[in-house]
């Protein structure tokens, strides 16, 4: 499959994802500025901060043929976006990585689309991209971000200085390796759990 049509617009699950478009301006815009994300992700608020980061983005996409991606509900094309998010390649302590990006507006939050479009982004950044690793920053006070990201796997590798003036950045990383691991052993841990609830089980134990 060429990336082109591995990377989108597609739908996946109850989202839709395409790149992003200069009409996108106003929903990140809305997203940057919301008292709730300052409150987690300081960060400047004016409107040409906000083109600055899109337009990053669209060259991203020009670039490589992928990156952030535009999101919005199955059905719901054209209406308010919920966020953004995808892998971007970034210098992280002056060397570049692919890192995973989510920005989701905050009445977004706690409904499992940042889980889902991660989930997406990491899948792809190995089966598609065959990258070694995958790296996510994150502010110390983004709590919800950083839950995203150990729901997905990922683990916390240390912290960075990459923001002047403020606490040091969350690292976090995962690998094809440390995913692999994972899956089997949440399907251990699920037989386990089937194991445990079927009828053979309980009468084995009764019968003890």
């Amino acid at each position: 499959m060429a990336l082109s049509e591995a990377w989108g617009p597609m739908a996946s699950g109850r989202l839709l994802l395409r790149a992003p478009v200069a009409s996108d301006l106003e929903a990140l815009h809305r997203i940057q500025s919301d008292p709730l994300t300052q409150r987690t992700r300081p960060q400047p608020t004016s409107r040409e901060a906000s083109l600055e980061l899109l337009q990053s983005w669209q060259l991203h996409w020009q670039r490589w043929g992928y990156g952030c991606w535009a999101m919005s509900l199955g059905g719901d094309e054209g209406k308010d976006l919920l966020g953004f998010g995808g892998l971007m390649w970034q210098a992280v302590d002056g060397r570049q990585s692919l890192c995973l990006k989510l920005w989701l507006h905050p009445q977004s939050w706690g409904l499992g689309y940042a889980t889902e479009v991660g989930e997406l982004a990491l899948q792809q950044a190995f089966q598609e991209l065959h990258a070694p690793s995958v790296l996510a920053l994150v502010r110390p006070t983004d709590l919800p971000t950083r839950r995203t990201l150990e729901r997905l796997g990922m683990r916390l590798k240390g912290a960075l200085a990459d923001v002047p003036k403020q606490a040091p950045s969350l690292l976090f990383e995962t690998t094809p390796a440390h995913r692999a691991h994972l899956a089997q052993s949440r399907r251990q841990a699920a037989a386990l759990a089937e194991q445990a609830l079927s009828p053979e089980s309980s009468f084995g134990a009764y019968s003890a």
